[in-house]
């Protein structure tokens, strides 16, 4: 059957997109689960392995698709183990995905943006700017593109959305991306406990993530609106503190799982005693847990990561409120692949692209 319009990418097609197609094929609907499998389960990469599809089928299935993945042009090990992955897109862009092995652990660091909408000071990726949102395909394509680089038998176990972009400002793909993570039919099957969507504190999005039943995490890394203003100026404009924490305990209300909270630990700027007091005050009643992450520094920025003692002394006085706080450890730092520390890499990479287009383009002299 031919059909008047350019392959596509079967991977950037939806699940109901690629019903409509097979049903454009004049094909039976199963076999659009059957593509989907071969897709997401068996991560097939070639029409031609499609084998419960007849041959005639995957000829007149290449008429009208491609697959196309995305290119690893950079990887990098850091001296704990974790692995960072530069990837090259479609359009020449480029985006980050980091690994984090631990004992039998496995947890992939996810990008959604290439850049970041936002302006958090402490946070490389936000020196880029947006360039753009990653496509569902995109964003699954970093879990299916890592995976198939571990050794047999190594498996991701978990994911967070907190590399590169502000998830909840892509939210429809985002979601689109969580629907073939999480899909037990033609999916990976991973169980949405196991995956963790992270925000700045995009709060009409909230009730939505509620509903796709991963769990949430809020990057606070203030205590006054002040301080919020001072370290996300974006999105604190937008959302004070107060109205951040009252759309978190609403969304608690008609969920199980209880809210993380991030909270960047910034020497002479959020760390002291005072801080840790407030911090322990806001997040009373609220079912959570706190996660302290000691700033990990890159070159060119101001911020400095505070001493041992201090981190210690801010991580036992929120304790002693009676909430649950843990310290997290750096990973992959050495690499550039640590928490906030996302960006140059890609940036670098875009930026060689765009002078090679540049050289590329005729250069016509003054008539």
């Amino acid at each position: 059957m031919e059909m008047n319009r350019p392959p596509v990418n079967l991977l950037a097609l939806t699940a109901l997109e690629v019903e409509e197609l097979v049903q454009e094929l004049g094909w039976p609907r199963y076999r659009s689960q059957q593509i989907l499998k071969w897709l997401y389960q068996h991560r097939v990469f070639d029409i031609e392995a499609m084998t419960n599809l007849s041959k005639a089928d995957r000829t007149c299935l290449q008429q009208v698709v491609f697959l196309q993945k995305d290119e690893v042009i950079s990887q990098e090990i850091a001296g704990d183990g974790t692995g960072k992955y530069v990837w090259r897109l479609g359009d020449g862009l480029a985006v980050e995905t980091v690994l984090i092995p631990e004992e039998r652990r496995r947890t992939l660091c996810i990008s959604s943006q290439v850049g970041c909408t936002l302006d958090c000071g402490f946070c490389l990726t936000a020196e880029m700017g947006i360039k753009r949102n990653l496509r569902a395909h995109e964003i699954v394509g970093q879990v299916l593109n890592v995976q198939a680089k571990l050794p047999e038998g190594d498996h991701i176990t978990s994911m967070v959305f907190m590399g590169m972009g502000e998830p909840l400002m892509n939210f429809d793909a985002v979601a689109d991306a969580i629907q073939r993570l999480t899909n037990m039919e033609w999916g990976l099957g991973f169980s949405p406990r196991r995956i963790t969507v992270s925000t700045a504190g995009w709060i009409p999005r909230f009730p939505d993530v509620r509903r796709l039943g991963v769990n949430l995490a809020i990057s606070l890394n203030g205590t006054t609106n002040a301080q919020r203003e001072h370290l996300m100026p974006a999105v604190t404009k937008r959302y004070s503190l107060e109205a951040l924490l009252s759309a978190c305990r609403a969304y608690l209300e008609d969920s199980e799982r209880p809210l993380t909270f991030e909270y960047v630990l910034l020497a002479g700027v959020n760390d002291s005693v005072e801080d840790a007091n407030r911090l322990g005050s806001l997040l009373r009643g609220i079912r959570c847990k706190i996660n302290l992450i000691p700033f990990n520094e890159f070159p060119g920025n101001p911020f400095r990561r505070p001493s041992p003692d201090v981190i210690d002394a801010f991580q036992q006085i929120v304790r002693k409120r009676g909430l649950d706080v843990f310290l997290r450890k750096s990973r992959g730092d050495d690499v550039l692949g640590a928490c906030g520390q996302l960006g140059r890499s890609a940036s670098e990479v875009q930026e060689a692209a765009v002078a090679h287009l540049k050289r590329s383009l005729p250069i016509y002299a003054d008539s």
